[in-house]
């Protein structure tokens, strides 16, 4: 894996961490009234897909079993077409797909090989 595959898996992390972290116990209702926390978790979510445009193709056709098109797609909805995002996938996002995201990235960055490889191309 690239080097530079490996940083931008680690920042989606990154992102995951804040977009999870921003979310913390808010309830559907809590969120849905709260403009600010909406936008700056969409922003997150915009974040993320834009890191996964910048993976390798080889890197997302080595780890396919990621949806990387569908976390595209999310980021442009959100870029682009926000007046029609329905905060209930937003949110639905952030506290069931953002966890899962994050073990499956994990599991890539854990993966027998890539720690050697940071290291070895650290010196």
């Amino acid at each position: 894996m690239l080097r530079r595959d490996i940083i931008t898996l680690s920042k989606i992390i990154d992102e995951i961490n804040v977009a999870v972290t921003m979310m913390g116990e808010t309830d559907f209702e809590s969120f849905d009234a709260d403009e600010m926390k909406k936008r700056a978790v969409c922003m997150t979510a915009i974040n993320i897909g834009e890191l996964v445009k910048n993976l390798s193709s080889e890197c997302r056709a080595d780890n396919n079993e990621i949806p990387w098109k569908l976390i595209a797609g999310f980021r442009d909805i959100a870029a682009h077409k926000y007046g029609s995002l329905r905060m209930e996938d937003v949110y639905t996002t952030v506290v069931n797909d953002f966890p899962v995201l994050k073990e499956q990235i994990s599991e890539v960055l854990n993966a027998k090989g890539n720690e050697k490889k940071i290291n070895h191309e650290e010196e």
